[in-house]
């Protein structure tokens, strides 16, 4: 259902309870301590350093995605000269690395700024509890370590989270799957003893994760098979960039880097704006590179031709083709079919084969979950979060002094936390200019067409999709996911908008900077 505007239904607030001492307030609150989380304190340290803030992270370790996934082989799928920060060079040679380089990079960051001494471990956020009489927000926080709950306010609220479940990935109902004597294992969840040398292995799904697990479990199992039901687009790409790797040899690190990370951005549009303008001939050229890599005489058209058009759904980059190369040696192997059941042997398909297998894995997908689940109210009425608009990407209409980081689909994530970071950054400069001390997007059409924030065809966002915000028809309430849009929306536009609303704790919310004052008025359904 369209809507513009959040509907709210009363639900008590989240407060602290007078017998309790007074909450530590903080001007920031940032929750996760993963790749944006730790972005967001870095902006946030360095462009405005007289603000208090604290990172709250659920798990015991920093790194996010990083840290959580410990499958085989398990690396990004963008270029670390854009999927790292603007402001921290990668150094290594790789340039598609794998988790633990990049998970020494995030931490490294962390330290080289300042920021490890601000993230607190063990802290999950619950609800938070908006108050516009007094501005602020009612943060209550479970450790997870021990089950006590605390309060904390803080001025605003950012999530830095993503938009998946970190305690559960996703995995579809199997008819017969208890009859399977064998392992069973999704990837979000993989065990540290897991044996698989030897052994017949089969990977359920299609997608990045099980391009990612073929080729690294085929390095030691008897046989790996990847049973999809749909094909995706495969792309090889180099897992080194010789010419990033030249310029930072011959430029230095910053100036190598810099000019790296151009190259790259401007790729990244190249390939996905000729995708979606030729995708007849994007599609050809796929899989003509394909053909190349595979066995001759190998069904193309079976396996790696998908029945809809290159970027729809994300694009599986394989560095230095390691799938192809895994299947050339006999080592993988694909099967295009439907699972009917599990049986005592392995998978029997819908079309009477069986796949013999000593282990399965089911890389199914995840389960999206905004912001962590966290319950927001709004002077005592829930929100319901597809009832809202997004905001420049980044906030929520109805919502004051709320942020949320999620980054691009189509290109490397970190492009867009940084520009959010950065638009963030300058908000709060700007507040604390004109003496505002709340802010909350309100669109001027609330019969504004809307469409689902997330609007890309993966099946775990289809799933999700009646859950989550969505966005409008034109700018603001439109998010984009074309960054040199986004560098004039959000690092060089106007921070006033009329569709901004400006005020201060007992004062009426204001629109832009204009500097006009009566009585305080509460967000409305």
């Amino acid at each position: 259902m369209d809507a513009a505007v959040p509907r709210h239904r009363p639900e008590p607030p989240v407060s602290p309870s007078s017998a309790r001492p007074a909450a530590e307030h903080l001007d920031v609150l940032i929750v996760g301590a993963g790749i944006s989380g730790i972005g967001a304190a870095r902006y946030l340290k360095t462009e405005l350093p007289a603000k208090s803030f604290a990172i709250l992270e659920a798990r015991q370790a920093s790194g996010g995605t990083w840290d959580l996934f410990r499958y085989p082989g398990i690396r990004s799928d963008s270029d670390l000269h854009t999927f790292g920060y603007e402001f921290k060079p990668w150094r290594d040679e790789q340039s598609i690395a794998d988790a633990p380089r990049i998970l020494d990079y995030l931490r490294q960051a962390a330290a080289e700024n300042g920021i490890d001494a601000h993230i607190r471990y063990h802290r999950r956020v619950l609800g938070a509890s908006w108050s516009t009489d007094e501005a602020r927000w009612t943060v209550e926080v479970e450790r997870t370590d021990t089950g006590e709950r605390t309060i904390l306010t803080c001025g605003w609220l950012f999530c830095a989270g993503g938009y998946y479940r970190y305690d559960e990935g996703f995995t579809p109902h199997f008819e017969g799957l208890d009859r399977f004597p064998g392992p069973v294992v999704h990837p979000q969840h993989w065990p540290e003893d897991l044996d698989y040398a030897d052994k017949r292995v089969v990977v359920i799904g299609s997608g990045a994760t099980a391009v990612t697990l073929v080729p690294a479990m085929a390095a030691s199992a008897a046989h790996v098979t990847m049973l999809q039901r749909t094909p995706t687009y495969v792309v090889p790409v180099p897992r080194a960039d010789l010419l990033a790797n030249t310029f930072r040899k011959w430029l230095g690190e910053r100036r190598g880097y810099a000019l790296s990370r151009r190259k790259n951005i401007a790729q990244q549009r190249l390939v996905w704006s000729f995708c979606r303008r030729f995708p007849k001939t994007a599609r050809r050229l796929i899989r003509w590179i394909n053909a190349r890599l595979l066995p001759a005489g190998y069904p193309v058209d079976e396996h790696f031709n998908p029945p809809y058009d290159p970027w729809d759904q994300r694009l599986c980059a394989v560095p230095d083709g390691d799938l192809f190369r895994s299947i050339r040696e006999g080592r993988a192997s694909v099967v295009t079919d439907r699972i009917a059941h599990f049986t005592e042997q392995g998978v029997l398909l819908e079309s009477g084969r069986e796949l013999a297998a000593d282990v399965i894995v089911t890389a199914t997908g995840l389960n999206v979950q905004a912001f962590g689940g966290l319950r927001l109210t709004v002077d005592g009425h829930a929100v319901r979060l597809p009832d809202t608009l997004a905001y420049k990407g980044m906030m929520l209409s109805g919502v004051p002094n709320f942020a949320f980081a999620i980054g691009y689909t189509n290109s490397s994530w970190t492009l867009k936390i940084g520009l959010l970071c950065e638009h963030f950054c300058r908000l709060l400069a700007h507040m604390d200019a004109h003496g505002h001390d709340s802010c909350r997007p309100e669109p001027s059409n609330p019969g504004m067409p809307t469409r689902p924030l997330l609007d890309f065809g993966a099946g775990y966002i289809r799933r999700a999709v009646d859950s989550l915000p969505r966005q409008g028809d034109r700018m603001p309430w439109l998010t984009s996911m074309d960054y040199r849009d986004d560098v004039k929306l959000l690092r060089s536009g106007s921070i006033a908008d009329p569709e901004l609303r400006f005020s201060r704790a007992g004062t009426r919310a204001r629109t832009g900077t204009s500097t006009s004052t009566s009585t305080s008025t509460k967000t409305t359904a």
